[in-house]
């Protein structure tokens, strides 16, 4: 690594055109460059969905750039003129530092090198790329918020932490009261989350049906099922599957009614999605499903608090949408075991029992 930050940044860009718990998992590496560079304009450049976030997170940025797209990296599809027009605009901006915080640079640091940053810097894969001012070879032992951490650490920033962070606003608050406040009193409010953005991720919804059962009558438990609109179909499955009657607020909830609904919950079970890391950062106890991810880079450090349920099968972990033999690393999972994962913290007084 050269030592090229000579001046501390003005103006810093931050790669990251990645979805909700890939951001919630960076948090602590934006905390780290704020601390680091605490006079510093900076940017996210992310999906056009994340300039909420960046609002929610001004503490560490100041500006959002939505992504338009460049070669090799899927996530927008590319439409050759846009991407001129977004390169050209970036490297407008005049930014003193470009930091590609967006996975191992095979496909990211081309772009992140195209924004024309004084000094970039990132993760490299293979051969360091011409041009990558501060980089290391991408670091596949550890967690994802450790490997987010390390490149902070490159550019000299402290160490704050690995602790996730949510902000609720008064509006968050206020809608997840206006949904939960008509329920009547009575045992631990239990949320499950049966969607995923992959369909390898996702559990079948009749087991997390049974597992609400369980703690329905273990515990008397009310059930709140929550989800994206994109998720209705899934949740009203669970729903439907149940026999005990949950509350369904499904495509019902704002991302931050979202995470204020998981903050009043006693206990959350989800897929390795999005809301399992709000439930992470809000402290809320938890329990996760694992089939295809790896545990070791998506789970929660808090195993403690935050459990995880993962059968080991020799074809996991692995990096397929959708499972193309039989989903036997997620379907070996049964009802009771996530029942009991959930059971072994109310059984120890970790949870309260009353609304």
């Amino acid at each position: 690594m050269s030592a090229p930050l000579v001046t501390p940044p003005r103006r810093i860009a931050v790669l990251r055109a990645l979805h909700l718990g890939d951001l919630l998992l960076a948090v602590p590496a934006l905390r780290a460059l704020r601390a680091g560079f605490p006079g510093a304009e900076i940017t996210l450049i992310g999906l056009p969905w994340a300039e909420a976030f960046a609002r929610r997170f001004d503490r560490y940025l100041d500006r959002f750039v939505p992504f338009e797209g460049y070669p090799g990296i899927a996530e927008v599809q590319i439409d050759p003129a846009r991407t001129a027009r977004f390169v050209a605009a970036q490297r407008a901006a005049g930014y003193d530092l470009v930091i590609q915080l967006h996975g191992s640079g095979r496909t990211s640091n081309a772009c992140a090198l195209a924004l024309g940053g004084r000094v970039t810097a990132g993760y490299y894969d293979g051969a360091r790329p011409a041009g990558l001012d501060i980089g290391a070879p991408y670091p596949d032992d550890c967690s994802e918020i450790e490997r987010n951490l390390r490149l902070a650490r490159l550019l000299g920033c402290p160490d704050l932490g690995p602790a996730l962070e949510f902000p609720l606003s008064a509006a968050d608050r206020a809608e997840a009261a206006a949904l939960l406040d008509r329920l009547p009193p009575g045992g631990p409010l239990v949320g499950i989350h049966p969607g995923a953005r992959y369909p390898a991720r996702r559990w079948p919804p009749e087991r997390f049906a049974a597992a609400g059962d369980l703690l329905a009558e273990r515990f008397g438990a009310r059930v709140v099922l929550t989800g994206s609109t994109e998720e209705v179909a899934t949740v009203q499955q669970v729903a439907r599957a149940m026999r005990a009657a949950p509350l369904v607020l499904a495509g019902r909830t704002s991302l931050g009614g979202l995470a204020a609904l998981i903050a009043r919950l006693d206990f959350f079970i989800s897929n390795d999605t999005g809301p399992a890391h709000i439930a992470d950062a809000l402290g809320t106890p938890s329990v996760t499903l694992f089939g295809p991810a790896d545990p070791i880079r998506w789970a929660p450090l808090d195993r403690e608090r935050h459990p995880v349920v993962r059968v080991p099968v020799a074809c996991s972990p692995c990096a397929h949408r959708e499972c193309p033999i039989d989903h036997r690393c997620l379907h070996r999972i049964t009802p009771e075991m996530v029942a009991a994962a959930a059971m072994r913290l109310l059984g120890a007084g970790a949870i309260a029992c009353d609304d």
